[in-house]
């Protein structure tokens, strides 16, 4: 029932919607930076075939909600965050009480003026069962002053599948073809990926328990090691210097990283063992507002896959922030997931997750990767420029 929420491309609605979709950024890329060309998407056929390119994968089984925002001072309205919820866990749609609330919140805090909703539903058993659920999101999301635009349901997210109208719009329609859609094309140029599903994104996170099992075998030995020389560093005056050589070595593994090269179980187990010093960990924070991100984003991957409880949750959180920043929300969501089930004490993975499905706006947490690169500067140490 946790939604997925994703800021994303505007897009501004014109033909069969009630009034006309354009877009730009909603959360710009590099602050500061002038707004993406418009797009513009006119009929819910080709906003049904968007929707993976604005949730970066497929939604099966779903119920995804356009929030809308007013744009061109009320002239046109604008796509301002795609959020999705798992009807495979809505079997009792009496849940649908707690997506609306949900929902209802983050419309509240984007000031939206309406939404689109979309279910996604292959099982011939809720065959028709969407009239019900769109009456209550209705009743719900009215009590707000939030108007339900039109609802549309649709088995599979393909091209050539039909969708029918629940609400709002009468009629039916194909599916425009998703990989060839507008809003896809243009996040595929600026190098997003959209992921054939959303399995696809946990199974970057499964723990691979044979190097576990490795790295766990050599991660107290390598604690000691670490903790042992920040001990004796301090104790010569010198604990700063040992810092920076630990923050140079976790981003010369990073660069290491970035050529496709995965870490040996010694090196992971290092690597956790010095994330486990607080400036340290909390100065990598700031490689996601950076070039490095991505790559960095992959070595945290490595590490969440290879070990444990509160290394895995550290892992998995930094992973998360990462993806959160770059708005990729989905993804940031099964990060920070993964790390509250491994450590559900982690103040940080619980931080971001609440953020996340509360619908907080990723330039909101900007704040954490500046101080991260403060402190690595007072490390001496530069973790590259600011270009996110």
């Amino acid at each position: 029932m946790t939604p997925s929420t994703n800021p994303t491309r505007r897009a501004t609605r014109t033909g069969p919607f009630p009034r006309a979709l354009g877009c730009a950024e909603s959360t710009p890329r590099y602050p500061g930076g002038p707004p993406h060309p418009a797009l513009r998407v006119d009929e819910p056929g080709e906003l049904i075939a968007a929707l993976p390119a604005m949730l970066g994968f497929v939604p099966e089984r779903s119920l995804v909600v356009a929030v809308l925002h007013e744009v061109a001072g009320g002239a046109a309205e604008a796509i301002e965050a795609v959020v999705r919820f798992d009807l495979d866990v809505a079997t009792d749609i009496r849940l649908l009480d707690e997506f609306a609330a949900c929902l209802g919140s983050i419309c509240l805090r984007e000031e939206a003026t309406g939404v689109l909703a979309v279910f996604v539903e292959d099982r011939a058993e809720f065959e028709g069962e969407e009239v019900a659920r769109t009456a209550e999101l209705i009743d719900v999301l009215a009590q707000d002053g939030i108007a339900v635009r039109g609802v549309w349901s649709v088995p599979a997210i393909a091209a050539g599948e039909r969708y029918r109208s629940v609400f709002g719009v009468v009629g039916t329609g194909m599916v425009a073809d998703p990989t060839s859609s507008i809003v896809a094309v243009s996040q595929v140029l600026e190098g997003k990926q959209i992921r054939g599903s959303r399995q696809e994104m946990t199974a970057l996170l499964v723990p691979d328990d044979l190097l576990c099992a490795r790295v766990r075998a050599q991660l107290a030995p390598a604690d000691a090691r670490y903790r042992g020389g920040l001990a004796a560093a301090t104790r010569a005056g010198s604990a700063i210097a040992y810092q920076r050589r630990a923050l140079e070595w976790v981003l010369w593994q990073i660069a290491d990283t970035a050529s496709g090269a995965p870490r040996a179980a010694r090196e992971l187990a290092r690597l956790a063992a010095t994330l486990r010093d607080r400036p340290i960990r909390d100065a990598v924070y700031g490689l996601a507002v950076g070039d490095h991100a991505e790559a960095a984003e992959r070595l945290w991957a490595q590490l969440a896959r290879a070990t444990p409880g509160a290394d895995r949750a550290e892992a998995a959180a930094l992973l998360g922030f990462s993806a959160y920043l770059r708005g990729d929300g989905p993804f940031a969501g099964v990060a920070l997931a993964a790390a509250v089930e491994a450590d559900p004490e982690h103040a940080m993975a619980v931080l971001l997750e609440t953020s996340l499905q509360t619908g907080l706006r990723p330039e909101r947490l900007r704040g954490l990767a500046l101080c991260g690169h403060r402190i690595a500067a007072d490390l001496g140490v530069g973790i590259g420029p600011i270009t996110r």
